[in-house]
Parts: structure tokens; sequence; C-alpha cells
């Protein structure tokens, strides 16, 4: 899967990863007990390789030691998963979560039957927020090289993420965004001069629209995009999502796979 990887590596994380399966846990201590009775060796020593594995390379015992840097697996890891994917369509999902108010986990994760796996990421302080667009960028852009061209790729955000930079940065890539904003936004439909707030446009529940135009009436942020919005019946507010697709093509209902990518962080916190 990453032919990147030294021999120990590879050997390290496919430990790591049988323990996981199989234990259905991410805890250290419950795999390297396991894997102890499994390769008849102490746990104590297991644990610490498993440890290693994941430390810089001069906290590592040994001279030829080195230090594995995660984003070289990201584009092989998605390209395994193609590999065994059906059909030319991908639903990649953004994502932002906590961890004990210290740290930001930024994801792209792959949104599959219910649930996401994470196929690029990284760590930064929780108090980052604003410094978040390059590392965004860069994860988009290792990850290129993997999807084939012919795919059609819609990249999906909520709400709080959603920036024109953001935006333009993946119909750059050749991909589709589908990001959600504030119903509070304004947009201006095609061909009229007035600006409405978005909201206005499904007015009730049970209603939906969609059409192109520019959203955010301040020049500095306009955008020309298509805008599509429904406000279901069990919902407190409109969704409304800017992509790049065609009215006639677009479907609102798309927007409800990013959700799947907040199962995906539970199952991860619970430990797998």
């Amino acid at each position: 899967m990453s032919p990147q990887l030294s021999k120990p590596q590879a050997l390290g994380l496919a430990l790591w990863s049988y323990g996981i399966v199989m234990l259905r846990t991410c805890g250290r201590t419950t795999i390297a007990t396991f894997l102890a009775l499994l390769l008849g060796q102490k746990a104590a020593t297991v644990a610490q390789r498993l440890r290693e594995w994941c430390y810089e390379a001069e906290a590592k015992a040994g001279k030829k030691r080195q230090a594995l840097d995660v984003s070289t697996c990201f584009a092989p890891l998605l390209a395994w998963v193609l590999r065994l994917w059906h059909g030319q369509t991908l639903a990649l999902a953004i994502d932002a979560t906590t961890l004990d108010n210290r740290f930001a986990v930024l994801a792209l994760s792959v949104v599959y039957q219910g649930c996401a796996i994470p196929v690029a990421w990284a760590i930064v302080p929780q108090q980052q927020t604003g410094q978040w667009r390059p590392h965004w960028l860069r994860l988009l852009r290792l990850l290129r090289p993997a999807i084939p061209t012919d795919y059609t790729v819609l990249v999906l955000a909520d709400r709080g993420l959603y920036a024109r930079w953001l935006f333009r940065r993946i119909v750059r890539l050749g991909w589709h965004p589908f990001l959600r904003v504030r119903p509070s936004y304004t947009f201006r439909p095609k061909g009229k001069q007035r600006w409405y707030r978005m909201q206005s446009l499904v007015p009730e529940p049970g209603r939906h629209w969609a059409g192109s135009g520019e959203a955010f009436g301040t020049r500095e942020r306009r955008l020309n995009c298509t805008l599509v919005a429904y406000w279901g019946e069990d919902c407190a507010e409109p969704w409304c999502v800017v992509t790049d697709l065609p009215p006639t093509t677009a479907e609102v209902a798309w927007y409800s796979l990013r959700t799947w990518c907040e199962q995906g962080c539970k199952v991860l916190k619970r430990g797998a």
C-alpha cells in the first residue's frame, strides 16, 4: 500500500493494523498484550516497538532509525482505497474535530456506506483556527495525484469551513466544491438585480430551490456559483450549499454525505 515505507516501518504498521482489526480497539497496551501472546514475545517489548513506531528518529533506539513522515502515505492510502472502488464518482468530506480542547484534527475523508475513511490529516493547536488555510491547501494538493482525472469528485464541507479560497482551489484541482453556507448570506440569481437572503428562497420547510448567480453581496467576497437549497421538515433551518455544478445537475441531498464523516470521528474517538 505504501512502497515508500522501510521494512521496519511496514512491519510496525502491519502489527498495529492487525491488532486493531482483531481486537477492535486502538489501545496500545491491549494490542501489545495480544501480539506478545501471538508472537511469543514479552508484552513490554512489543509495547515499546509500537510506541517507537510513532516517535521521531532521535527518540528511537538504534543508530539507523528513521522518522515516518505520515504525509507521504496519504496519496498511496487513497490510491489503495480507490483500487477497491466501484464507479467513477467520489465524495471527499473536509472536517475539523477537537481533541481535549487542545488540538484540532483537520481531516479529509472518503465517505462510504455511512462512515468515513480518513486519507489525509493534520494536527494543529486548537487556537490556530485562523491558520488552517495552508494545511487544507496542502492536504488537497497531496491527494490530487491519487485520483484519476476521469473521476467526478465532490468535496463537501460544513458551513464553519466555507471560504472563497477553498472553493476556488477545489475547482482548480478539477473537482467540485459542495460547501454549506449560512442561510443568512445573500444571493443574486442570474438575470436579477436584487439580492436575496438565501433563506428567503426556501421560506418554509418542504421547499427547495436551485439556480446560478452570485453569492455574498460584498465585492471582496463575491462568488459566481450555483446555489442549491432545501429546508427539510425536521430541520431548524435550510441547507444552503454553493457549488460549481450546473443547477440542473446538483442535488442538495448530496450534502447529507458529509454527515458520514461525523460518524467516522465518533468511531475513531471511541478507539475504533
